[in-house]
């Protein structure tokens, strides 16, 4: 009977401890934000937010508010949905709120790369040195060189006339972008004297052509590979795309390109010195590519199509565009060379600025995610306080509660250029209720985990815009052409892409 007893109490004590850790006896507490576990236990609302996080998110709102705290795959999330608590969050110390641990899964898991303490502060050092400041300069400058390379060499040659092409603007703005931006930033092929030149760069274009068809393979499984949903099919694709991408971005090869940039070979030394080996090296280039390049080709894509959408911000953009060339004596004439667009000359358009801030505020989603270390307390916008519980985790997702809102966007669904701007050309305030507002739209995140790269990666978009409304005339195929549905699958991680692709048609202009 004993016997019994014990195996009885063993089993009860098992089926109550698996209980607690399905979250079953979570409480609410008093001063914390609304629960809501949903009816599976563990999981939660996971399959809801996988599903569609946007959706699923203003359902929530509309039910608890603008904080609430939700189960989502074993984990408790506090979402904060109020902006006037986005300071106190980005700006907490990590012995609070750490953004390193839920990365760190991640990253290991999309890329194979397992990172170190020291990597926030080789990707700040490296980052501010190479592209902020004088470096920046330098980059936009490498970067303009392999844009004219890959869209103009045909005009060089004769060969291109004053015919209109068609081409799918999303696949031609990803393309160009990324192979730009790639070459810029991990090197060239080597070449001796002029006579050689012009066979580097016909190699480098089609190696770089090669690779953003293997990036994109890539990029189409990253959410359900970042969610650990892929099928065996799928997985074993994503594994030999890593695979390919660790060798060709190897630091071995790296090696044997010219004009690779001062970031990767900057951040490459830091590594050595920090004692990362060289096959985890080889996976920390493959994560810069996509951190580098995965959201760029997408912005520029809804830009342009925005734009063309809009024959009046297309009309004053181009102006501007026009005008800062003439200003610096480029203009664009038959058989001109290639504008030759430098960084004072992209600081010259601050409707070009505005237009690309309008259009990350639509299209630009992260979710940003800190690790609750202790118990702390959040005080609202109307002044309520609450207490977020260790061992949670607190979320921000800007798009919902600030580039959409119309109560600091009005008319927050449409495209409206000049948004950002002043009629003298400096940048707009934004409030809520009366009251001002420092993150008002926040598509590179903020605080810590800011973006380090957003002000190459917004020069890299405007460069393309510059040089494409420079050279040639653009219109949509199909003028009544809808804006297309964004992939809701893509809800998180960064810019969003279409369901379908656009045909558009560019022609040069002179």
């Amino acid at each position: 009977m004993a016997l019994w007893v014990i195996l009885l109490c063993t089993l009860t004590a098992s089926f109550l401890g698996g209980l607690y850790l399905l979250g079953t006896f979570r409480r609410r507490r008093p001063n914390e934000p609304p629960l809501d576990k949903g009816t599976i236990p563990w999981l939660g609302y996971a399959l809801d937010f996988r599903r569609d996080s946007s959706g699923f998110l203003k359902g929530m709102q509309r039910r608890h508010g603008d904080i609430f705290t939700v189960l989502i795959g074993g984990y408790y999330f506090t979402f904060v949905l109020d902006p006037f608590c986005f300071g106190a969050i980005v700006k907490e110390s990590r012995s609070k709120l750490d953004f390193k641990a839920f990365a760190s899964k991640l990253v290991l898991r999309v890329f194979g790369y397992k990172p170190i303490e020291a990597n926030y502060n080789i990707a700040h050092e490296s980052s501010t040195k190479h592209l902020m400041g004088d470096g920046l300069t330098v980059m936009i400058q490498a970067t303009m060189e392999n844009f004219q390379k890959l869209m103009f060499f045909h005009v060089s040659s004769g060969e291109e006339k004053r015919v209109w092409q068609e081409d799918s603007l999303f696949y031609y703005c990803y393309n160009i972008v990324f192979r730009a931006g790639y070459l810029a930033l991990y090197g060239t092929e080597p070449h001796q004297g002029a006579a050689n030149k012009e066979k580097a760069h016909e190699q480098d274009r089609i190696h770089s052509n090669q690779l953003f068809h293997e990036f994109r393979k890539y990029d189409r499984l990253f959410p359900r590979l970042a969610y650990a949903v892929l099928s065996p099919k799928d997985k074993r694709e994503a594994e030999r795309l890593k695979k390919l991408f660790w060798s060709v971005l190897s630091v071995k090869n790296c090696r044997q390109k010219d004009n690779i940039s001062g970031w990767i070979s900057h951040q490459d030394k830091l590594l050595v010195e920090s004692g990362v080996p060289e096959y985890m090296r080889d996976r920390f280039m493959f994560m810069l590519l996509w951190a580098s390049q995965g959201n760029t080709g997408p912005t520029a894509f809804w830009l342009l199509l925005y734009l063309m959408k809009h024959p009046e911000a297309m009309k004053a953009v181009k102006d501007e565009i026009d005008e800062v060339s003439r200003q610096s004596g480029q203009e664009v004439k038959p058989g001109s060379l290639p504008i030759n667009v430098t960084r004072d000359m992209l600081n010259l358009c601050p409707l070009l600025d505005s237009a690309l801030e309008e259009t990350l505020r639509l299209v630009a989603a992260p979710v940003l995610i800190r690790a609750v270390l202790q118990d702390i307390s959040l005080k609202s916008g109307s002044g309520t306080e609450y207490t977020l519980r260790r061992g949670d985790r607190v979320a921000l997702f800007p798009h919902l509660s600030v580039q959409m809102n119309p109560e600091i966007h009005p008319e927050p669904h449409k495209f409206k250029y000049d948004r950002f701007v002043n009629p003298d050309g400096t940048k707009k305030e934004f409030y809520r209720n009366g009251k001002k507002l420092k993150y008002f739209s926040m598509p590179w995140g903020a605080g810590v985990s800011v973006c380090p790269g957003r002000f190459f990666a917004t020069a890299e978009v405007k460069l393309f815009v510059f040089l494409m409304l420079s050279h040639y005339d653009l219109e949509l195929v199909n003028r009544e052409e809808e804006i297309p549905a964004m992939d809701i699958s893509r809800w998180g991680f960064g810019t969003m892409q279409p369901v379908r692709d656009v045909q558009f048609r560019y022609r040069l202009r002179f």
